[in-house]
């Protein structure tokens, strides 16, 4: 696609607003667990965690609606999921763009991604129960979470959701600890975060990944929510070394569809649910 400068500050868009050029879609299959490691279908299969069969079959759906690039499982509500991944690799850059995810969509952007494997760090966009936003996952590097906060769904009296608030720690399914935010060098407040997001409506996040073993800062509407620094990350089973011979100094962009599993079922990717972004672009540093 024609990567021209978009503003003066030299970042290009990803995104045409018409098309998936620059973009191919990607099944959600698993690798290792971490590098050397165990395949992780085989820890499922041990653990007893059914998940859908023949997910290679299954990409997730990606499509251009009134300028707006939409993600959804393939088919709704089957509990499929996949990635949009970027034709092109990326080293040092800062990303910024638009996304719109229903609840509950438990999505996410991955950076320095494998092209044909599952392997990168991602920026969580889990807009669902007990779920983290802007903080960090190590998809196929010891599935390390490194997260400030969780969120879930205030309910009317319907049950319908009507906004964010703070996910409480009793009722959690997957409760944030301090072990978690203790990997973050910045773990933002969940009340700073409430303030600042839009419930319904578009929300801006950026990312920011520099160096070989990248340094990752995010912020969403321009408030800082996490860094972590994967060089110095201490995370069980996890090896800058290892990790940085897998992924190199340079990978992909991915937007994700997350599938649904035993532990939320419905509750991490609503029937008929979708994620949408905008206004994706990109700054190489």
């Amino acid at each position: 696609m024609n990567h021209t400068i978009d503003d003066a500050n030299g970042f290009v868009p990803m995104f045409d607003g018409a098309s998936l050029a620059g973009w191919h879609a990607a099944p959600r299959v698993y690798g290792t667990e971490y590098p050397g490691g165990p395949e992780l279908l085989e820890l499922f299969d041990r653990r007893g965690i059914p998940r859908p069969g023949e997910p290679e079959k299954h990409p997730a759906r990606w499509f251009v609606e009134d300028g707006v690039l939409v993600g959804e499982q393939d088919t709704p509500g089957s509990g499929y999921g996949g990635y949009l991944v970027s034709d092109q690799p990326y080293g040092d850059f800062e990303l910024v763009l638009e996304m719109r995810p229903d609840w509950p969509a438990d999505t996410g952007v991955m950076i320095r991604r494998q092209r044909d494997s599952w392997e990168g760090f991602q920026v969580l966009v889990d807009h669902r129960p007990s779920g983290g936003i802007g903080g960090f996952f190590g998809n196929g590097l010891a599935s390390f979470s490194a997260v400030p906060f969780a969120i879930d769904a205030a309910l009317d009296d319907g049950g319908r959701p009507t906004g964010l608030v703070a996910d409480d720690p009793a009722t959690s399914v997957e409760p944030v600890t301090e072990e978690k935010r203790a990997r973050l060098s910045h773990a933002a407040d969940v009340g700073d975060f409430l303030k600042v997001w839009r419930w319904d409506d578009w929300n801006e996040l950026r990312i920011r990944c520099v160096g070989a073993m990248p340094v990752i800062t995010t912020w969403v509407n321009g408030l800082r929510i996490a860094e972590l620094d994967t060089a110095t990350l201490d995370s069980p089973n996890y090896n800058p070394e290892d990790v940085l011979a897998v992924l190199g100094e340079r990978g992909h962009i991915a937007l994700e569809v997350h599938d649904n599993d035993s532990m939320f079922g419905e509750a991490r990717w609503g029937k008929g649910a979708q994620c949408r972004w905008r206004n994706i672009r990109i700054k190489e540093l």
